[in-house]
């Protein structure tokens, strides 16, 4: 696979984001740019950052199979990547049931969309799939060039990269902040995602995979489930919890701005400082 995704992205949604800002980000260091939260089939956005960077590889996560026509999501691959080739990684996943209620039978669904992308000529090494459990992950090694994950845990990388095996890419999104304040980073992370995203049934029945009780997800999440989704603490406490998906047997690590109130983009700033800093 010629696409490189390097060690570092960031997870940013569309409104935060722009292709003036993603240049900054390129220069900070960052290796892929993820597009968060179900950008729309044209793809448009995708195109805008790649046109305004010079290296960074820019993925989606995730094109939702729900919304997403998968024919216009393959023309759009298409006029992307003779743009821009070997520089885009689309990032496909099902969405969850507290959204779409015409939600059933997930695997079906998306192993339905994959293989209309691939029959419209997107090519299955530039394509991976937000997996979270054993049957999602088979799919994504079985059909795909793997999986980009977010709210899991290094356990999860671990299980994970058991799972999918060797030469397959895993992806692994994890949010994080450099702050020394416990106190306020768990604040901050139970008004917004990942607190918030502990009513979403996908991400909740992971986590109980991994080991946490219901204790640990009542209301917005205990300190110990906050403290194993956020990396947080001095700049090297930060690097040390994201270099543990990379031991873990992760291809790369995206982080996921915890910001409050503040620029996302501050908040990677530090972060960015933080790796390069680490040993």
């Amino acid at each position: 696979m010629s696409i490189t995704v390097g060690v570092l992205g960031a997870h940013l949604r569309e409104h935060e984001i722009s292709p003036e800002r993603a240049v900054l980000l390129e220069n900070l260091g960052y290796d892929t740019l993820w597009l968060d939260a179900s950008p729309p089939a044209d793809l448009m956005l995708v195109q805008r950052l790649l046109d305004a960077t010079s290296r960074m590889t820019v993925g989606t996560s995730v094109v939702n199979a729900w919304v997403a026509d998968a024919g216009t999501v393959a023309a759009s691959y298409h006029r992307i990547a003779a743009a821009h080739p070997d520089r885009f990684l689309l990032g496909v996943g099902i969405g969850h049931r507290e959204v779409h209620v015409e939600y059933a039978s997930p695997y079906t669904v998306l192993a339905s969309y994959l293989d209309e992308l691939i029959r419209n000529g997107v090519p299955a090494d530039r394509i991976v799939v937000a997996a979270l459990g054993p049957r999602m992950l088979r799919l994504a090694r079985d059909r795909v060039a793997g999986s980009v994950p977010c709210m899991v845990t290094p356990e999860h990388t671990r299980r994970a990269r058991e799972l999918l095996g060797p030469g397959k890419l895993l992806l692994p999104g994890h949010f994080a902040v450099v702050d020394r304040d416990a106190a306020r980073v768990r604040a901050a992370a139970r008004s917004a995602p990942p607190g918030t995203g502990l009513r979403v049934a996908n991400y909740a029945a992971n986590l109980r995979r991994l080991g946490f009780t219901e204790d640990d997800l009542d209301g917005n999440g205990s300190d110990r489930l906050i403290d194993a989704l956020v990396a947080h603490g001095d700049a090297t406490a930060v690097a040390a919890q994201l270099r543990a998906h990379l031991d873990a047997g992760a291809d790369h690590i995206g982080v996921y701005p915890v910001a409050a109130d503040g620029d996302p983009i501050d908040v990677l700033a530090a972060v960015a400082d933080a790796m390069n800093a680490a040993p």
